[in-house]
């Protein structure tokens, strides 16, 4: 029998929702999952993969201050330093979105769910791990396409680890990818605008440089080789090319 709760359809058994069908799908697979294995998607899901996604961007980050010129690297830096201030912004607009919404923990209102964490009693739309994971990765993204697309996989990997544990509906993880793209890409221009001058500010000092860009990147340009064309025969001697006169 389907009833409502804030607005949301509440079933029995997964019935013909397809939010809560892919609900009992997604966390059945951890009631046939040996013990290990769910002890690990509890880290994995809580902890691992956004430790994953912060070695990702530091990752980048080594990465793009070696190589390329020093304006490419003020830019991807820029964009690096933008990536946890979205997330964090993120996360901050979810905090009304959740009290307007007041969707309770799916395990409130679904028996049978093998729940992986227990004390969640905060709301449940949307996923701030789906939300920030996302922001963190679309703003990679935008900054480097290599770098950005293995933090979307990590991304797409959390908010399924979400439901698989049994702490969210697939739609909390859907509503938190939407919001972090949408911080992030939305408040990009601005945001980029303000911190690319910064960084290259910071770029320019002794102390902080070697932050934004590699002492060893730049050495290595300096040192390259400049072709310089050979004047066309201007002032030369007839006989230089050894032709007679």
């Amino acid at each position: 029998m389907a009833g409502l709760a804030n607005g949301f359809p509440v079933t029995e058994a997964s019935g013909t929702n397809p939010d809560v069908s892919l609900l009992y799908d997604i966390n059945g697979l951890a009631k046939d999952a040996p013990g290990w294995f769910d002890r690990t998607m509890e880290f994995v899901g809580e902890y691992g993969i956004m430790l994953a996604l912060v070695l990702v961007a530091l990752w980048c980050w080594w990465s793009v201050r070696r190589s390329g010129t020093r304006e490419d690297s003020v830019a991807a830096v820029a964009g690096l330093v933008w990536a946890p201030l979205a997330a964090g912004i993120a996360l901050l607009v979810n905090i009304p979105i959740r009290g307007f919404v007041q969707r309770p923990r799916p395990f409130y209102d679904h028996d049978g769910l093998e729940v992986l964490v227990q004390g969640k009693t905060d709301f449940s739309f949307v996923s701030d791990h789906s939300t920030m994971a996302m922001a963190i990765a679309a703003a990679l993204f935008i900054t480097h396409r290599r770098f950005g697309a293995v933090a979307l996989v990590l991304a797409a990997a959390e908010g399924f680890c979400r439901v698989y544990m049994g702490v969210h509906y697939p739609t909390d993880v859907i509503g938190g990818f939407a919001l972090g793209t949408a911080v992030v890409l939305l408040l990009a221009p601005l945001a980029l605008a303000l911190l690319t001058p910064l960084v290259s500010a910071l770029a320019s000092t002794r102390l902080l440089g070697p932050l934004v860009r590699s002492r060893a990147a730049d050495g290595a340009l300096k040192a390259e080789p400049v072709d310089i064309p050979e004047p066309r025969g201007e002032g030369k001697d007839p006989g230089a090319n050894g032709l007679a006169a």
